[in-house]
Protein backbone atom coordinates (compact mmCIF):
# COMPACT_ATOMS: atom_id res chain seq x y z
CA UNK A 1 0.00 0.00 0.00
CA UNK A 2 3.05 2.64 0.98
CA UNK A 3 4.57 1.50 -2.29
CA UNK A 4 1.43 2.09 -4.36
CA UNK A 5 1.11 5.96 -2.60
CA UNK A 6 4.40 6.89 -3.45
CA UNK A 7 4.45 5.97 -6.70
CA UNK A 8 1.19 7.49 -7.64
CA UNK A 9 2.26 10.77 -5.83
CA UNK A 10 5.67 11.43 -7.69
CA UNK A 11 4.10 11.87 -11.58
CA UNK A 12 1.60 14.97 -9.38
CA UNK A 13 4.88 16.46 -8.34
CA UNK A 14 6.82 15.95 -11.32
CA UNK A 15 3.81 18.34 -12.86
CA UNK A 16 3.94 21.20 -10.18
CA UNK A 17 7.26 21.21 -10.70
CA UNK A 18 7.33 21.42 -14.34
CA UNK A 19 4.68 24.34 -14.42
CA UNK A 20 6.13 26.46 -12.18
CA UNK A 21 9.90 26.30 -14.13
CA UNK A 22 7.48 27.09 -16.95
CA UNK A 23 5.97 29.94 -15.02
CA UNK A 24 9.62 31.06 -14.37
CA UNK A 25 10.89 31.06 -17.97
CA UNK A 26 8.20 32.97 -19.39
CA UNK A 27 8.13 36.01 -16.70
CA UNK A 28 12.03 36.14 -17.44
CA UNK A 29 11.82 40.20 -17.16
CA UNK A 30 12.80 42.41 -20.54
CA UNK A 31 15.15 44.97 -19.26
CA UNK A 32 16.27 48.15 -20.62
CA UNK A 33 19.96 48.15 -21.04
CA UNK A 34 20.35 51.37 -22.26
CA UNK A 35 18.48 54.69 -23.17
CA UNK A 36 19.88 57.60 -23.85
CA UNK A 37 19.01 61.45 -26.22
CA UNK A 38 20.95 63.64 -28.06
CA UNK A 39 20.05 67.36 -28.69
CA UNK A 40 21.90 68.42 -32.14
CA UNK A 41 20.09 71.99 -31.59
CA UNK A 42 17.94 72.98 -33.92
CA UNK A 43 18.32 70.04 -36.62
CA UNK A 44 17.23 66.56 -34.54
CA UNK A 45 17.07 64.47 -31.41
CA UNK A 46 18.13 61.56 -31.74
CA UNK A 47 16.56 58.92 -29.12
CA UNK A 48 18.11 55.80 -28.81
CA UNK A 49 17.87 52.12 -26.82
CA UNK A 50 18.97 49.05 -25.97
CA UNK A 51 16.88 45.98 -24.64
CA UNK A 52 17.17 43.03 -24.03
CA UNK A 53 14.59 39.52 -22.51
CA UNK A 54 14.64 35.99 -22.35
CA UNK A 55 12.63 35.49 -25.67
CA UNK A 56 12.72 37.80 -28.84
CA UNK A 57 11.55 41.51 -28.51
CA UNK A 58 8.97 41.87 -31.11
CA UNK A 59 8.42 45.74 -30.56
CA UNK A 60 9.22 49.44 -29.42
CA UNK A 61 8.08 51.99 -29.44
CA UNK A 62 8.87 55.92 -27.77
CA UNK A 63 6.63 58.07 -26.45
CA UNK A 64 7.14 61.44 -25.91
CA UNK A 65 5.27 64.98 -25.50
CA UNK A 66 6.48 68.60 -25.49
CA UNK A 67 6.27 70.79 -22.35
CA UNK A 68 4.22 73.95 -23.48
CA UNK A 69 1.27 75.36 -23.16
CA UNK A 70 -1.73 73.20 -24.29
CA UNK A 71 -5.67 72.35 -23.53
CA UNK A 72 -5.03 68.92 -23.68
CA UNK A 73 -1.89 66.71 -23.05
CA UNK A 74 -0.54 64.97 -26.49
CA UNK A 75 1.33 62.24 -25.94
CA UNK A 76 3.10 61.08 -30.23
CA UNK A 77 3.80 57.32 -30.25
CA UNK A 78 7.00 56.06 -32.50
CA UNK A 79 7.21 52.52 -33.66
CA UNK A 80 11.07 51.72 -34.09
CA UNK A 81 12.25 49.80 -36.94
CA UNK A 82 14.82 46.79 -36.10
CA UNK A 83 14.94 42.68 -36.49
CA UNK A 84 13.36 40.88 -33.62
CA UNK A 85 16.12 39.74 -30.93
CA UNK A 86 16.76 38.59 -27.57
CA UNK A 87 18.80 42.07 -27.95
CA UNK A 88 18.52 44.53 -30.09
CA UNK A 89 19.38 47.93 -30.46
CA UNK A 90 17.33 50.56 -32.05
CA UNK A 91 17.08 54.48 -32.31
CA UNK A 92 14.92 57.08 -33.85
CA UNK A 93 15.82 60.47 -34.93
CA UNK A 94 13.38 63.21 -34.58
CA UNK A 95 14.06 65.77 -37.74
CA UNK A 96 12.85 69.44 -36.55
CA UNK A 97 12.96 69.97 -40.60
CA UNK A 98 9.51 67.61 -40.91
CA UNK A 99 8.26 69.06 -37.68
CA UNK A 100 9.42 72.69 -36.53
CA UNK A 101 11.97 73.52 -34.40
CA UNK A 102 11.71 73.83 -30.54
CA UNK A 103 12.82 76.96 -29.06
CA UNK A 104 15.79 76.88 -26.80
CA UNK A 105 15.40 76.07 -22.84
CA UNK A 106 12.00 73.98 -24.30
CA UNK A 107 11.67 70.53 -22.74
CA UNK A 108 10.34 66.50 -24.10
CA UNK A 109 9.53 64.00 -21.51
CA UNK A 110 9.51 60.31 -23.19
CA UNK A 111 9.67 56.91 -22.11
CA UNK A 112 9.72 53.49 -23.74
CA UNK A 113 7.38 50.72 -24.26
CA UNK A 114 8.96 47.01 -25.18
CA UNK A 115 7.31 43.68 -25.84
CA UNK A 116 8.46 40.30 -26.86
CA UNK A 117 7.35 37.37 -28.38
CA UNK A 118 5.39 36.10 -25.56
CA UNK A 119 2.89 39.20 -25.05
CA UNK A 120 5.32 40.32 -22.07
CA UNK A 121 5.30 44.56 -22.15
CA UNK A 122 7.20 46.81 -20.07
CA UNK A 123 7.03 50.96 -19.50
CA UNK A 124 9.61 52.59 -18.27
CA UNK A 125 9.32 55.63 -16.11
CA UNK A 126 9.44 59.25 -17.86
CA UNK A 127 12.87 60.96 -18.19
CA UNK A 128 13.13 64.63 -19.50
CA UNK A 129 15.29 66.23 -22.18
CA UNK A 130 16.05 69.67 -22.15
CA UNK A 131 16.49 71.35 -25.80
CA UNK A 132 19.04 73.43 -25.35
CA UNK A 133 21.56 75.29 -27.87
CA UNK A 134 25.15 74.40 -26.57
CA UNK A 135 26.79 76.40 -29.23
CA UNK A 136 27.08 79.48 -26.81
CA UNK A 137 28.27 79.62 -22.82
CA UNK A 138 25.09 81.02 -21.65
CA UNK A 139 24.85 83.52 -18.18
CA UNK A 140 21.55 84.48 -17.13
CA UNK A 141 19.81 87.36 -14.87
CA UNK A 142 16.56 86.90 -13.21
CA UNK A 143 14.14 89.61 -12.00
CA UNK A 144 10.38 88.59 -11.28
CA UNK A 145 9.29 86.77 -13.56
CA UNK A 146 11.46 87.33 -16.09
CA UNK A 147 14.95 85.50 -16.94
CA UNK A 148 17.57 86.97 -19.45
CA UNK A 149 20.17 84.19 -21.29
CA UNK A 150 23.12 85.78 -22.86
CA UNK A 151 26.65 85.04 -23.83
CA UNK A 152 27.96 88.15 -25.20
CA UNK A 153 28.62 91.46 -23.76
CA UNK A 154 28.86 92.89 -20.26
CA UNK A 155 26.21 92.52 -16.74
CA UNK A 156 25.93 96.11 -17.49
CA UNK A 157 24.02 95.03 -21.17
CA UNK A 158 21.70 92.54 -19.33
CA UNK A 159 20.93 94.88 -17.05
CA UNK A 160 19.95 97.52 -19.48
CA UNK A 161 17.62 95.24 -21.14
CA UNK A 162 16.15 93.94 -18.54
CA UNK A 163 15.33 97.77 -17.60
CA UNK A 164 13.76 97.59 -20.65
CA UNK A 165 11.91 94.74 -19.86
CA UNK A 166 10.51 96.09 -16.57
CA UNK A 167 9.36 99.60 -18.85
CA UNK A 168 7.67 97.20 -21.33
CA UNK A 169 5.83 95.22 -18.78
CA UNK A 170 4.93 98.48 -16.65
CA UNK A 171 3.69 100.24 -19.94
CA UNK A 172 1.41 97.18 -20.82
CA UNK A 173 0.17 96.98 -17.59
CA UNK A 174 -0.50 100.66 -17.43
CA UNK A 175 -2.82 100.92 -20.59
CA UNK A 176 -4.28 97.63 -20.23
CA UNK A 177 -3.77 95.82 -17.03
CA UNK A 178 -2.36 92.52 -18.45
CA UNK A 179 0.29 91.45 -16.77
CA UNK A 180 2.56 88.34 -16.48
CA UNK A 181 0.59 84.89 -15.12
CA UNK A 182 3.85 82.99 -15.44
CA UNK A 183 7.48 83.03 -16.40
CA UNK A 184 9.14 84.31 -19.20
CA UNK A 185 12.31 83.32 -20.89
CA UNK A 186 14.68 85.99 -23.29
CA UNK A 187 17.51 84.44 -24.99
CA UNK A 188 19.61 87.43 -26.40
CA UNK A 189 21.34 86.13 -29.47
CA UNK A 190 24.67 88.47 -30.22
CA UNK A 191 23.12 89.00 -33.97
CA UNK A 192 20.51 88.11 -36.36
CA UNK A 193 22.76 86.13 -38.27
CA UNK A 194 23.41 84.34 -35.15
CA UNK A 195 19.43 84.08 -34.09
CA UNK A 196 18.85 82.86 -37.65
CA UNK A 197 21.43 79.68 -36.95
CA UNK A 198 18.96 78.97 -34.20
CA UNK A 199 15.84 78.49 -36.02
CA UNK A 200 14.81 75.85 -39.08
CA UNK A 201 13.73 77.49 -42.24
CA UNK A 202 13.99 81.43 -40.98
CA UNK A 203 13.42 83.90 -42.80
CA UNK A 204 16.37 86.34 -43.96
CA UNK A 205 14.79 89.41 -42.09
CA UNK A 206 13.89 87.71 -39.06
CA UNK A 207 15.30 89.49 -36.34
CA UNK A 208 13.27 88.04 -33.14
CA UNK A 209 10.63 85.28 -32.46
CA UNK A 210 8.20 84.80 -29.89
CA UNK A 211 7.83 81.40 -28.79
CA UNK A 212 4.03 81.45 -27.35
CA UNK A 213 3.65 78.23 -26.33
CA UNK A 214 6.67 78.28 -24.20
CA UNK A 215 6.77 81.82 -22.69
CA UNK A 216 10.24 82.04 -24.42
CA UNK A 217 11.53 84.72 -26.69
CA UNK A 218 14.65 84.55 -29.12
CA UNK A 219 15.98 87.93 -30.49
CA UNK A 220 19.40 89.07 -32.28
CA UNK A 221 20.97 91.64 -30.09
CA UNK A 222 24.34 93.23 -30.98
CA UNK A 223 25.97 93.96 -27.13
CA UNK A 224 28.18 97.16 -29.33
CA UNK A 225 25.20 99.35 -29.02
CA UNK A 226 24.63 98.94 -32.76
CA UNK A 227 20.96 98.75 -32.93
CA UNK A 228 19.88 98.92 -28.92
CA UNK A 229 17.26 100.96 -29.43
CA UNK A 230 15.68 98.65 -32.14
CA UNK A 231 16.59 95.71 -29.46
CA UNK A 232 14.71 97.50 -26.96
CA UNK A 233 11.83 97.97 -28.94
CA UNK A 234 11.72 94.60 -30.37
CA UNK A 235 11.74 92.97 -26.73
CA UNK A 236 8.69 95.28 -25.80
CA UNK A 237 6.87 93.93 -29.39
CA UNK A 238 7.74 90.12 -28.69
CA UNK A 239 7.13 90.31 -25.12
CA UNK A 240 3.55 91.73 -25.28
CA UNK A 241 2.78 88.86 -27.61
CA UNK A 242 3.95 86.73 -24.41
CA UNK A 243 1.75 88.50 -22.27
CA UNK A 244 -1.22 88.74 -24.27
CA UNK A 245 -1.23 85.01 -25.49
CA UNK A 246 -1.09 83.88 -21.81
CA UNK A 247 -3.96 86.20 -20.52
CA UNK A 248 -6.13 85.17 -23.78
CA UNK A 249 -4.99 81.66 -24.43
CA UNK A 250 -8.41 79.43 -24.58
CA UNK A 251 -8.88 76.58 -26.96
CA UNK A 252 -11.61 78.53 -29.31
CA UNK A 253 -10.60 81.29 -30.63
CA UNK A 254 -7.14 83.52 -31.32
CA UNK A 255 -7.12 87.22 -31.18
CA UNK A 256 -7.82 89.32 -34.18
CA UNK A 257 -4.38 90.31 -35.61
CA UNK A 258 -4.75 94.41 -35.47
CA UNK A 259 -5.44 93.88 -31.83
CA UNK A 260 -2.61 91.09 -31.02
CA UNK A 261 -0.07 93.46 -33.12
CA UNK A 262 -1.42 96.81 -32.09
CA UNK A 263 -1.28 96.05 -28.27
CA UNK A 264 2.29 94.98 -29.55
CA UNK A 265 3.26 98.03 -31.25
CA UNK A 266 1.56 100.19 -28.34
CA UNK A 267 4.26 98.82 -25.83
CA UNK A 268 6.69 99.81 -27.91
CA UNK A 269 6.11 103.36 -27.44
CA UNK A 270 5.17 106.39 -29.84
CA UNK A 271 4.69 105.26 -33.76
CA UNK A 272 7.90 105.57 -35.39
CA UNK A 273 8.06 108.14 -38.17
CA UNK A 274 7.83 105.94 -41.18
CA UNK A 275 4.49 104.10 -39.98
CA UNK A 276 3.48 107.73 -39.75
CA UNK A 277 4.23 108.67 -43.10
CA UNK A 278 2.63 105.46 -44.57
CA UNK A 279 -0.14 105.80 -42.76
CA UNK A 280 -0.94 109.97 -43.87
CA UNK A 281 -0.44 108.70 -47.04
CA UNK A 282 -3.10 105.91 -46.63
CA UNK A 283 -5.34 108.74 -45.56
CA UNK A 284 -4.74 110.78 -48.31
CA UNK A 285 -5.26 108.73 -50.99
CA UNK A 286 -8.57 106.74 -49.21
CA UNK A 287 -7.02 103.61 -48.99
CA UNK A 288 -6.87 102.51 -45.16
CA UNK A 289 -7.46 98.86 -44.72
CA UNK A 290 -10.68 97.44 -42.97
CA UNK A 291 -10.76 96.26 -39.78
CA UNK A 292 -12.42 93.33 -40.40
CA UNK A 293 -9.28 92.75 -43.43
CA UNK A 294 -6.87 93.33 -40.65
CA UNK A 295 -8.40 90.81 -38.28
CA UNK A 296 -6.74 88.30 -40.43
CA UNK A 297 -3.17 87.84 -41.47
CA UNK A 298 -1.35 90.71 -42.55
CA UNK A 299 -0.58 91.36 -46.48
CA UNK A 300 3.24 89.92 -47.45
CA UNK A 301 3.42 93.03 -49.69
CA UNK A 302 6.00 95.73 -47.59
CA UNK A 303 4.13 98.34 -48.06
CA UNK A 304 0.67 96.93 -47.15
CA UNK A 305 2.22 95.12 -44.22
CA UNK A 306 3.46 98.34 -42.72
CA UNK A 307 0.41 99.88 -43.01
CA UNK A 308 -1.32 97.05 -41.29
CA UNK A 309 1.11 97.52 -38.62
CA UNK A 310 0.69 101.30 -38.43
CA UNK A 311 -3.54 101.22 -38.79
CA UNK A 312 -3.34 98.26 -35.79
CA UNK A 313 -1.19 100.82 -33.65
CA UNK A 314 -3.74 103.41 -34.34
CA UNK A 315 -6.62 101.04 -34.18
CA UNK A 316 -5.17 100.17 -30.48
CA UNK A 317 -4.39 103.61 -29.45
CA UNK A 318 -7.69 105.10 -30.21
CA UNK A 319 -9.47 102.43 -27.68
CA UNK A 320 -7.29 103.34 -25.12
CA UNK A 321 -7.60 106.72 -25.24
CA UNK A 322 -11.45 106.78 -25.99
CA UNK A 323 -12.11 103.82 -23.50
CA UNK A 324 -9.61 103.49 -20.81
CA UNK A 325 -7.75 100.52 -19.63
CA UNK A 326 -10.43 98.65 -18.02
CA UNK A 327 -12.55 98.38 -21.09
CA UNK A 328 -9.13 96.78 -22.88
CA UNK A 329 -8.52 94.36 -19.99
CA UNK A 330 -12.31 93.39 -20.29
CA UNK A 331 -12.19 92.72 -23.44
CA UNK A 332 -8.78 90.64 -23.24
CA UNK A 333 -10.84 88.83 -20.75
CA UNK A 334 -13.81 88.41 -23.08
CA UNK A 335 -11.67 87.11 -25.75
CA UNK A 336 -10.04 84.49 -23.21
CA UNK A 337 -13.34 83.06 -23.04
CA UNK A 338 -13.36 82.48 -26.78
CA UNK A 339 -15.76 84.93 -28.24
CA UNK A 340 -15.64 85.71 -31.69
CA UNK A 341 -14.50 89.39 -32.75
CA UNK A 342 -17.79 90.63 -33.76
CA UNK A 343 -19.22 89.59 -30.34
CA UNK A 344 -16.67 90.68 -28.01
CA UNK A 345 -16.59 93.78 -29.38
CA UNK A 346 -20.27 94.39 -28.86
CA UNK A 347 -20.08 92.89 -25.30
CA UNK A 348 -17.68 95.33 -24.23
CA UNK A 349 -17.78 98.53 -26.47
CA UNK A 350 -21.33 97.80 -28.30
CA UNK A 351 -20.20 97.65 -31.65
CA UNK A 352 -19.09 95.12 -34.09
CA UNK A 353 -15.74 95.55 -36.34
CA UNK A 354 -17.47 97.68 -38.95
CA UNK A 355 -18.76 100.41 -36.75
CA UNK A 356 -15.08 100.20 -34.50
CA UNK A 357 -13.69 100.90 -38.01
CA UNK A 358 -15.84 103.71 -38.62
CA UNK A 359 -15.31 105.75 -35.24
CA UNK A 360 -11.92 105.15 -35.41
CA UNK A 361 -11.51 106.68 -38.90
CA UNK A 362 -13.71 109.20 -38.21
CA UNK A 363 -11.09 110.00 -34.86
CA UNK A 364 -8.28 109.69 -36.74
CA UNK A 365 -8.59 112.11 -39.82
CA UNK A 366 -8.15 115.31 -38.78
CA UNK A 367 -4.83 114.11 -36.43
CA UNK A 368 -3.35 112.77 -39.34
CA UNK A 369 -4.18 115.44 -42.06
CA UNK A 370 -3.19 118.52 -39.75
Amino acid sequence: MTRRAVVTVLPVLFLVVSLLCGVTEASEPISVLESSVVVDFPGSITFKITAGAGSSITDIRLHYTVNRMSHVRVVSEVPLVFSPSSRVEARWVWDMRMSGGLPPGSAVDYWWTVRDGNGNMMETLPERVLVEDRRYRWRNLSEGGVTIYWYNGSDGFARELMTAVNSALARLAESTGAVLERPVYLYIYASSSDLRGAMIFPQEWTGGVAFSGFDTIAIGISPDGAGMDWGKRAIAHELTHLVVHQITFNPYNSLPVWLDEGLAMFTEGELEPAFVEILNRAVREDRLISVRSLASPFSAFTEQSLLSYAESYEIVDYLIRSFGQEKMLSLLNVFREGCGYDEALGRIYGFDMDGLHARWVSALEPAVTD
